[in-house]
């Protein structure tokens, strides 16, 4: 077979005449290679049994794998589908035409060929002037995976197409670069809540933005066994994978670049952030973008895998973004290019909490002589009051001038207002909770360190232990604990037995935390030595399960 490359003058206003040719292949049941925002499309006739399975045959692709079906208008969509429910159309009010895919329970109509055997069609509206219009001229809904050979990235030029596709199908059209440059996100609407099936060139939070609760399928974060079915393309098989083997690594930027330059392996190759190139002199790197540029990142991360594959590179190590916005997508993508072998490059965080007088310091001090870097939730909280303009702001929006002339916050007139009223002491902890965290991470990020202790006295209540992969309770018998506290702060035993009272009882830890260390030590030293002892066993552990 002879493929017909046809290019496209102006992508933003193409003509009919140049998309004429391709139209009649497509309703004569052929197969029509054309550009999207998200990726390019490898089009048939979604009416058409036989048409379909001519793409399966180009692609090499599993038949269990369903197709999308992509329409011009929404007045196209009735045809296919048996109902659209509420949220369906609050979202192609907002975001169709674009890279939104969604299922809806299907039509006689659309065959199984098209669905790969579900009861359920996946439909989007693309936004690409040239598929819209290609779509129209058709007028018929046109089934159409990533114009790629199945496993590999995805073409997101028509280069790509041609190098995979060429002497396969009848025609390309060739449009340009893709401007989003990852598929399209799918949300299954036959469940509640809907359910986010693979993540795309809209984000997560888009969808939230307009539904509110929206789940995430645990295939997005995971690879999918082999007796469960694919409700949505991309979902179970290895896709967007080069040739050379790859280990995606997650963290922070700095962190996981670090991780990668002392990792790394003669000969090869990396995909990271521009910021980190210069790490890695010798090898050959693709740059994925700015570490600040999710958009940049998808489109460039296929090119990126790509290009791998005209090199003799015998692996590649691959820097993650984070999963926000278009980061999701991004993450995803390299994930399943590396069958889900992920290395997580971010620090080993182990949280310690426990009423006052058990001996918290001497733990946080063995955890230093260990490598640990230690952040204490008081002292940095009381440094964000003097620092941080939003969190001022957020108090004095609640509780009223609060802070004096000279920036200081008055200790007294907040307690006045909230030690008295538990829904105001409990509206500061929101306050406190929501702006301690961002900070806590935006210090872990900046750290090396290889493990982390956040010291808290509300670790639990706060929320704070859900940063922390182990979390440890430093406890000690009350007597022994009334005594150091007498001595610690000079004060009288009547007065060290009732703050000792008035704390959580040891079981409230032992049930909530998920390692315990118990200090009845002679002294403070043989308490840390103890700390020492338990503190490289939890290291270990949590080391031996990467």
């Amino acid at each position: 077979m002879k493929t017909k490359v046809i290019k496209i003058k102006d992508k933003t206003r193409p003509e009919d005449g140049e998309l004429l040719e391709a139209a009649e292949i497509l309703r004569s049941g052929g197969l029509v290679a054309f550009p999207t925002e998200t990726v390019y499309g490898l089009g048939a006739n979604a009416l058409d049994e036989a048409a379909a399975k001519k793409i399966y045959a180009a692609k090499g692709r599993p038949s269990d794998n369903p197709l999308i079906a992509h329409i011009s208008s929404m007045e196209e969509l009735p045809a296919l589908v048996r109902e659209i429910p509420e949220a369906g159309r609050k979202l192609a009010e907002k975001y169709w035409p674009g890279p939104l895919t969604m299922i809806f329970p299907k039509k006689d109509v659309v065959p199984y060929g098209t669905t790969g055997g579900l009861d359920t069609v996946a439909v989007r509206m693309p936004s690409d002037p040239v598929a819209n219009r290609l779509i129209k001229l058709a007028g018929i809904p046109v089934a159409a995976p990533s114009a790629n050979t199945s496993g590999r990235p995805s073409p997101t030029r028509a280069e790509h197409v041609i190098e995979d596709m060429d002497g396969k199908i009848d025609a390309i059209v060739d449009g340009g670069p893709c401007s989003v440059g990852v598929e399209s996100t799918i949300i299954d609407l036959t469940v509640q809540p809907p359910r986010l099936l693979r993540p795309g060139g809209l984000p997560l939070e888009a969808l939230e933005e307009v539904l509110g609760q929206v789940a995430v399928d645990d295939a997005v974060r995971r690879k999918m066994g082999e007796g469960e079915r694919p409700r949505a393309p991309g979902m179970k098989y290895r896709h967007y994978a080069p040739k050379a083997a790859v280990t995606t690594v997650t963290g922070s930027p700095h962190r996981s670049a670090a991780w990668i330059a002392a990792h790394i392996t003669e000969n090869a190759g990396v995909i990271c952030f521009d910021e980190f190139a210069p790490l890695f002199p010798g090898h050959i790197v693709q740059r994925l973008g700015p570490a600040g540029d999710k958009l940049a990142q998808a489109q460039h991360v296929f090119d990126a895998l790509r290009t791998f594959d005209d090199t003799d590179v015998p692996e590649i190590f691959a820097q993650c973004p984070d999963e926000t916005g278009l980061g999701l997508a991004v993450s995803n993508r390299l994930k399943k290019a590396a069958g889900f072998h992920v290395v997580d490059s971010a620090p080993l965080v182990i949280g310690f909490t426990g009423p006052t007088g058990a001996g918290k310091t001497s733990a946080l001090r063995a955890l230093e002589r260990l490598g640990g870097l230690v952040l204490d939730c008081d002292a940095i909280y009381h440094e964000q009051l003097r620092t941080d303009a939003a969190l001022r702001e957020a108090i004095t929006d609640a509780f009223g001038p609060v802070f004096a002339p000279d920036g200081s916050l008055d200790r007294q007139k907040l307690g006045g207002l909230v030690f008295g009223d538990p829904t105001s002491l409990a509206q500061l902890n929101d306050i406190i909770f929501t702006y301690l965290p961002r900070e806590l991470q935006r210090r872990m990020d900046d750290s090396d360190a290889p493990v982390v202790g956040i010291d808290a006295i509300n670790l639990v209540e706060s929320g704070l232990s859900h940063l922390c992969r182990r979390t440890v309770a430093v406890l000690a018998p009350e007597e022994v604990r009334v005594r150091r506290i007498m001595a610690r702060d000079s004060i009288p035993e009547d007065y060290a037995r009732l703050r000792v009272q008035a704390q959580r009882q040891d079981d409230f830890y032992r049930e909530n935390c998920t390692d315990v260390l118990m200090n009845s030590a002679a002294s403070p030293q043989a308490f840390e030595e103890i700390a020492y002892q338990k503190l490289q066993h939890i290291i270990e552990e949590e080391t031996d399960h990467e």
